[in-house]
């Protein structure tokens, strides 16, 4: 098994994602993964990755999103825990329909999709991520139109999965972002 650093992901996230939007949006899922494996009592290095990798392939294959990353993941000999779970997290999408098999894979389908929530509201809200309410953002989740493009069911789905009640997992990714700006 060949498990990249954080550092040496971050390198990969640079060399093949180029919008400012994107890495950022990585930076989130990572940490929101981060956040997880530590109340789990998980790998925090390969949840972070995971996190941190999980849409590498998307800004240059959109339509094919996640299939070059699992090749590449492949070819590079990351585990097949890493593999699975960025491609249960792209179930409903580009054909993909494997469901989460580990928490892994829950907490990634739990928090990628929710990280576009918390941006969007702190766009409209310029306040600190740590103090946001989990009301305020279980409201805007609520509002279809607000970030629309985003998949509310694949958060929930994800959260199910996990086993986690939406409420509790807002709460937690509160926590889990306060370091971010």
């Amino acid at each position: 098994m060949n498990l990249p650093t954080k550092e040496e992901a971050q390198a990969l996230l640079e060399k093949y994602v180029q919008d400012e939007y994107q890495r950022y949006h990585a930076l989130m899922v990572a940490t929101a993964m981060e956040g997880y494996a530590e109340l789990l009592n998980k790998d925090k290095n390969l949840w972070y990755v995971t996190g941190l990798l999980h849409d590498i392939d998307f800004e240059k294959y959109p339509d094919v999103h996640p299939a070059e990353s699992l090749k590449w993941f492949k070819g590079w000999n990351y585990p097949e825990e890493l593999s699975h779970a960025v491609e249960a997290h792209a179930y409903g999408y580009n054909g993909f329909e494997v469901l989460p098999q580990t928490k892994l894979a829950a907490a990634l389908m739990a928090c990628d999709e929710i990280s576009g929530i918390f941006y969007a509201y702190k766009k409209l809200n310029p306040i600190p991520y740590g103090d946001m309410k989990v009301s305020s953002i279980n409201k805007r989740l609520k509002e279809k139109s607000f970030a629309a493009k985003i998949e509310r069911d694949t958060i929930y789905r994800g959260c199910e999965a996990l086993g986690v009640r939406l409420d509790q997992h807002i709460a937690n990714l509160i926590e889990f972002f306060a370091g971010l700006t």
